[in-house]
């Protein structure tokens, strides 16, 4: 499952960086989200690839899948074929291909691929890693190779603790109160914070590498902007929690039980607002 899922995550991006090379035009969908032929051309990739497993595939690209046939789901493919179009359209880099297979509710496996970066990050029963082309591998061949004997590449680990200052994921120019007010939470426990950011599911890998401690989401994302990189983090030691209003800032820890982590393959696709955690 693991080798079908990451040679489709480089195909597609493959795909992609042709695209991305040169002029494109955007759609707009119905809700106003940009859509452009290298979403199109890495969902048909990734479908194409997935279809050959035993397991059904829920898309960003085909997410009209009634909750009627869905929730019978035990085990399926959950795809964003590009996390970050507005990244992709401001050719900035800053976007990824993320495929997730999920297991009654819980991301079990995570695959998210960094076009531009060549940059793999997985999230296995074995843990979590990231292989960079260049560093680790050279080719998709070699990639596939190398793929059974996972220690040929870096071993990733959530940061347990603040390493100097607190890094804290978040925007420095679009904050809304209710962030403010986590982070300030954060910095009465841990002292004045950092803030760092990128675009898409990066945002969770910083936490899942230990670049970054904690990332608060209290804005709206479906569940296809976070099921694969959620895996990722998962095998890297640290957990994707519930937002709770009211509950405070350092209840997010991963031995917490006090706060529920995020579910999958829910009714309405929307994400409940969330806590990325790498703190112990």
């Amino acid at each position: 499952m693991i080798e079908t899922a990451v040679k489709a995550a480089l195909e597609a991006g493959e795909a992609i960086l042709e695209i991305y090379a040169r002029d494109f035009e955007v759609e707009f969908k119905a809700d106003e989200s940009p859509l452009t032929e290298a979403d199109k051309k890495s969902h048909e990739i990734i479908v194409q690839a997935l279809e050959t497993t035993p397991y059904p595939v829920l898309s960003e690209e085909s997410k009209e899948i009634p909750y009627a046939e869905r929730k019978s789901w035990t085990t399926y493919w959950l795809v964003d074929p590009i996390d970050g179009t507005k990244e992709f359209i401001k050719k900035n880099g800053e976007f990824t291909v993320n495929i997730a297979l999920i297991e009654d509710g819980v991301p079990t496996m995570g695959v998210v691929f960094v076009p531009v970066e060549g940059a793999l990050y997985l999230g296995t029963d074995q843990g979590a890693f990231k292989a960079v082309q260049g560093e680790h591998f050279q080719s998709l061949e070699d990639l596939l190779a190398k793929l059974p004997n996972l220690v040929n590449f870096q071993t990733l680990e959530v940061s347990g603790a603040p390493n100097g200052s607190l890094k804290v994921v978040a925007s420095k120019s679009h904050c809304n109160e209710e962030t403010l007010q986590f982070i300030a939470e954060l910095e009465a426990e841990y002292g004045e914070a950092e803030r760092v950011s990128r675009g898409s599911s990066l945002k969770l890998c910083m936490v899942a590498e230990g670049i970054a401690d904690i990332y608060p989401r209290i804005a709206p994302t479906c569940e296809w902007d976070t099921a694969a990189a959620h895996a990722v983090v998962v095998a890297a030691g640290g957990r994707v929690f519930e937002y709770r209003n009211g509950s405070k800032a350092g209840e997010y820890k991963t031995d917490s039980e006090s706060v529920a982590d995020v579910p999958y393959n829910k009714e309405n696709l929307l994400n409940p607002y969330f806590v990325v955690s790498g703190l112990k």
